[in-house]
């Protein structure tokens, strides 16, 4: 059983006075990619986004543990150091390189006010040249297509070196080669012992990670191994039985159902 890395605890959340998660409780373990998916509107970026910190804490209920610890009580810095963020849609100044957005991936392990360490300029050139980024590092984002920033913007997150990877919709502008990409670099952090936890609707890449939580108005309703039977029929039946899960090569694939 791998050690717990992030979890959330009986999890509630509300917009407007009106609840969008309702008591989920998820443990994610260490050296393990776990991914989200569920239907439209049934709370995986509101729960990822709770796991990150990012709600009010008077419109959520529950507990978020961090490596064991309350994550409310987490110093600042040490916590941008342990968990790392790649949100839906995420914006950066545009006329910022794409090396200076990448760096700012590295201030949680600065000084204030502190220029770069070589250490640092050498994770940056390492995470650009992962996400086949390093050849417009000089190039503003304004100059970029949405699949280059996003790129870049996972060049950010890679270089906090985080132990939990938190990402909401990571593939959104990516072609199929960068997807392949994005999942090689997945599997690095993995095997490096990193937590890696991502919002999918690429459900045939979602099946690719070592568990999946199906989550439905609000609710978690299935917690397990991709390629566990059980994970297949609750994903399935999440989707109105209108995808099948099948074996090609052996990847697990979601297939639209026609009949």
């Amino acid at each position: 059983m791998p050690k717990i890395a992030i979890a959330a605890e009986n999890i509630g959340a509300q917009v407007h006075h009106k609840p969008i998660l309702h008591d989920v409780t998820a443990r994610f373990g260490a050296g393990r990619w776990t991914s989200i998916v569920g239907p439209n509107g049934a709370g995986k970026s509101s729960l990822l986004k709770a796991l990150c910190g990012l709600w009010p804490a008077q419109a959520l209920q529950g507990e978020v543990q961090l490596l064991g610890k309350p994550l409310q009580r987490w110093p600042r810095q040490e916590r941008a150091r342990a968990l790392s963020w790649l949100g839906q849609n995420e914006t950066a100044t545009d006329e910022l390189t794409s090396y200076d957005v990448a760096m700012l991936g590295r201030l949680p392990h600065q000084t204030w006010l502190a220029s770069p360490s070589d250490e640092d300029h050498a994770v940056v050139r390492q995470c650009l040249q992962a996400t086949q980024a390093w050849d417009w590092r000089h190039r503003p984002l304004a100059e970029l297509s949405g699949g280059e920033r996003q790129r870049v913007l996972l060049a950010r997150a890679l270089a906090v070196q985080a132990r939990v990877a938190l990402m909401d919709e990571p593939l959104a502008n990516l072609d199929p080669p960068h997807q392949t990409d994005w999942m090689l670099i997945v599997r690095q952090l993995v095997a490096q012992g990193t937590c890696v936890v991502s919002v999918l609707h690429e459900l045939s890449v979602a099946l690719q990670a070592d568990d999946m939580l199906i989550m439905q108005a609000g609710r978690a309703v299935h917690h397990g191994a991709c390629g566990d039977p059980v994970t297949h029929a609750a994903l399935e039946a999440v989707f109105e039985h209108r995808i099948r899960v099948r074996e090609l090569d052996g990847h697990w694939l979601a297939m639209p159902r026609l009949d």
